[in-house]
C-alpha cells in the first residue's frame, strides 16, 4: 500500500462522520472514550464504512486530546484512549486494504464556542501527546479536521513536518463558501498548507454538498498537492431536542462525480453522514480517475466600504487621550418609566459629562433595552452613549445581530463584558449564554471595523467601533490580574473601564503595574459615591467584584452616627478622584439609584480639575 501513489492515479473514497453517528444512536457523552468501554461498536461503525465502499477510514480520535477530553474527566486517558483507537481500525481494516488516518481535531473554532480558547503553547502540548500516539501505533496518514483557526492549523502542521514525513491531510472549515472565518480566500489558505508540507489540502464540516462544491470550484489544481472534501450531510435541525441531520442519500450521489470533478483526490463525508451517504458517493462517481484541468470560479470580492462619520465632534478615545474625561453610568429603568432617566441624562449632559454610559440589564435583572435608550439619547436628545453588551444574555447569533444594529444606529462606542451570573438576578432560573468570553466578543466587534461578520463574510460596509474592556482593580495580587488587560488588548480592547474603588492608594498602584507591564492604552477608573454605612456593607460584602477599606467602612459607620452619611460618601468620592486624576484622565462615575444630581456634582469637582491644570500649563 502506498498512499502518496494512489492519490496520485485516482481518486479515493473516505468514511464519514463517527460522533453524530454515534449520536444519532443515542449516546451522549465522549464518543472517544468508547474506544475503552464498548470497542465493538466502534470496530462495527468502521466495517460498516469500508462495506460501504470506503478506501480511507479515521480514527475515532476527532477529540481525543488532552484539553477535550478534560471536560469529562478523561485527561489522563490520552494514550489509552488514542492506542484504543488505532488498534480497533486496524481491526476492521484488516485483510481489506482499507487506509487509516490518525484524526486529530481543532481545539479552538466555533465548532466549540463553549470552550474557552486554548493558548497555542498548550495546544502544542496536547497535540504532540496525540500525534506520539500515531506515530508509536502506526497509521498510514495523519488528518487534522474542522480547524476554523488557521493559525491553529500551521502551528500543528508545522510540529508534524518536524516530527515525520508520514502523508498529511489539512482540511480548514469555514462559515461561508470560499472563506475562512478570517475573511482569507479559501485558495489563499490552503496554498499556506501546502508550503508548509501538506500532503493533501481541503474543506469539512459545517457545509454541504451544495456549498462544498461551490468552495471547491474557487480554488485551482495544486502542483504539489492535491485536495479533499468531507460535506455535512445537510444543515442540522432540532426534533425533540436532539440535533438531527436530514439527508437523502441519493442526493449525495450526484454529487460524488460533481467532487471529482472539482478536481478532490479524497472524498468523505462529516456530520451527519452514514455508510448509505459513503456509499453514494462512490456509486456516483462514473470514474476514479481524477481530473488534470479544472475552470476556477473565483468568488466575487466584495470591498467594504468606508463610512463618512456622521458623529459631529472628538471621539471619546481621542478625548481622554488629551485631557480628563468623564463618564457616568445610567442604569436603565425597570418599569416602562424612564422620566427620571432622561432628566437624569439629559443634566448631566448640560453639566458637560463627554458621554452616558448604560448597561446591560445589570447584576442579572432585566431593565429596558439599552440599546433602544442609547438610540434615543443620540438620536432624540443629541447625547453621547457608550453601551454595555454581555455575553451572558446573548448567544452568538444574537450578538452578531446585536452589534449590527450598533452599527446602524450609530452607537460605536460599546463596552464588551461578561455580565453578572443570572442566578444572582430576578430569573435565577434564566440559562446565561455565554457562547463568547469576554475577550472574544471584543475581537468580534472590532472585526466588523474590518467589514468582516464573524464568519469572515463581507459586511459591505466598515464600522468604526471603539471597544472597551472591563477590569476589577480591587483584587489581592493587582500585577497578576494585569495580565487579563494584557489579554484584552492584544484582542483588540481600545480602553479598560474598571469597578469602582475605595482606596486611594489602589489608583497609584495600578499605574506603577500598567507601567511594568508597558500597557499603554487609556483607563477610566470607577467612582460611586455611597449613600450610607448600610450601602457601603451591602456593597462590600455582596456585590461582585467591590471591596471597600476598613477605613471607609469606618468612616461611613462614624458618619452615619452623626448623621452625615451622605457628606461623607461624596467626600470619599472627591478624595478618591484626587488620586484618579494624579495617575488617569479617565472617570467614571457610577450614578448610585439614579441620583444623578451626586454624579453631576462629582463630574464638575473633576471639571474643576481640569481648570487648575489648564491654568496650571
Amino acid at each position: 500500500m502506498n498512499l502518496r501513489k494512489d492519490l496520485s492515479e485516482k481518486v479515493l473514497i473516505a468514511d464519514g462522520a463517527m460522533g453524530t453517528l454515534l449520536y444519532s444512536y443515542g449516546v451522549d457523552r465522549s464518543f472517544e472514550e468508547l474506544n475503552l468501554s464498548h470497542p465493538e461498536d466502534i470496530i462495527a461503525i468502521h466495517k460498516a464504512y469500508i462495506g460501504a465502499g470506503a478506501d480511507i477510514i479515521q480514527t475515532n480520535t476527532y477529540g481525543a486530546n488532552y484539553i477535550k477530553l478534560s471536560r469529562y474527566g478523561l485527561e489522563d486517558q490520552v494514550k489509552r484512549i488514542n492506542q484504543a483507537a488505532i488498534r480497533l481500525a486496524k481491526e476492521a481494516a484488516r485483510g481489506t486494504g482499507t487506509y487509516i488516518f490518525g484524526t486529530i481535531g481543532g481545539i479552538n473554532g466555533a465548532v466549540d464556542a463553549k470552550l474557552p480558547a486554548a493558548p497555542l503553547e498548550e495546544i502544542k502540548r496536547s497535540f504532540r501527546e496525540q500525534l506520539y500516539c500515531f506515530l508509536l501505533e502506526g497509521v498510514d496518514a495523519i488528518l487534522l479536521e474542522t480547524y476554523y483557526d488557521l493559525d491553529e492549523l500551521k502551528t500543528v502542521l508545522k510540529i508534524i513536518r518536524e516530527t515525520t514525513d508520514l502523508p498529511v491531510v489539512a482540511n480548514v472549515s469555514m462559515h461561508e463558501p470560499g472563506l475562512l472565518q478570517n475573511g482569507q480566500k479559501l485558495s489563499d489558505a490552503l496554498e499556506e498548507l501546502i508550503a508548509l508540507g501538506a500532503d493533501v489540502v481541503g474543506v469539512n464540516c459545517r457545509l454541504g454538498p451544495y456549498h462544498m462544491a461551490r468552495a471547491l470550484e474557487t480554488v485551482p489544481l495544486y502542483d504539489h498537492a492535491y485536495l479533499a472534501v468531507y460535506p455535512n450531510a445537510s444543515l442540522p435541525e432540532m426534533q425533540e431536542g436532539k440535533v438531527i441531520y436530514q439527508s437523502d442519500t441519493d442526493y449525495f450521489e450526484h454529487y460524488g462525480e460533481v467532487f471529482r470533478q472539482g478536481g478532490a483526490r479524497i472524498i468523505g463525508g462529516c456530520c451527519g453522514t452514514t455508510p448509505d451517504h459513503i456509499r453514494a458517493l462512490r456509486k456516483g462517481l462514473k470514474s476514479i480517475k481524477p481530473v488534470l484541468a479544472k475552470e476556477v470560479r473565483p468568488i466575487l470580492e466584495l470591498v467594504p466600504e468606508e463610512i463618512v462619520d456622521e458623529d459631529s465632534g472628538e471621539r471619546l478615545l481621542d478625548k481622554v487621550k488629551e485631557r480628563l474625561t468623564i463618564l457616568v453610568e445610567l442604569d436603565p429603568p425597570r418599569t416602562f418609566d424612564t422620566t427620571k432617566f432622561f432628566e437624569g441624562a439629559k443634566a448631566l449632559n448640560e453639566a458637560g459629562v463627554d458621554a452616558i454610559t448604560i448597561s446591560d440589564n445589570s447584576l442579572a435583572t432585566p431593565r429596558i433595552s439599552n440599546m433602544a435608550l442609547a438610540s434615543i439619547l443620540k438620536h432624540e436628545y443629541g447625547i453621547k452613549p457608550l453601551i454595555h453588551l454581555t455575553t451572558r444574555d446573548h448567544n452568538l447569533v444574537g450578538m452578531h445581530s446585536h452589534v449590527m444594529g450598533f452599527h446602524k444606529l450609530g452607537l460605536h462606542d460599546v463596552l464588551a463584558i461578561t455580565g453578572d451570573p443570572t442566578k444572582v438576578g430576578d430569573f435565577p432560573g434564566a440559562s446565561s449564554v455565554f457562547d463568547l468570553r469576554s475577550v472574544e466578543l471584543v475581537q468580534l466587534i472590532k472585526k466588523f471595523n474590518d467589514g468582516i461578520s464573524y464568519t469572515g463574510k463581507s459586511l459591505k460596509e466598515k464600522a468604526r467601533f471603539h471597544v472597551g474592556a472591563a477590569f476589577n482593580p480591587n483584587v489581592l495580587n493587582l500585577e497578576k490580574a494585569i495580565r487579563l488587560i494584557e489579554r484584552k488588548v492584544e484582542y483588540g480592547a481600545d480602553y479598560i473601564i474598571t469597578q469602582p474603588i475605595y482606596d486611594v492608594n489602589k489608583a497609584i498602584l495600578l499605574k506603577e503595574a500598567l507601567q511594568k507591564a508597558n500597557i499603554k492604552v487609556p483607563l477610566f477608573i470607577g467612582v460611586m459615591p455611597l449613600l450610607s454605612s448600610r450601602n457601603a456593607e451591602f456593597l462590600h460584602n455582596e456585590v461582585p467584584g467591590i471591596r471597600l477599606t476598613d477605613e471607609v467602612r469606618e468612616r461611613m459607620r462614624e458618619a452615619e452616627e452623626q448623621g452625615r452619611a451622605n457628606e461623607e460618601g461624596m467626600q470619599i468620592a472627591r478624595e478618591l478622584i484626587d488620586s484618579i486624576c494624579t495617575c488617569f484622565q479617565g472617570i467614571y462615575i457610577i450614578t448610585p439609584f439614579l441620583r444623578y444630581d451626586l454624579s453631576i456634582e462629582l463630574a464638575k469637582y473633576v471639571q474643576s480639575k481640569q481648570q487648575v491644570q489648564i491654568v496650571s500649563k
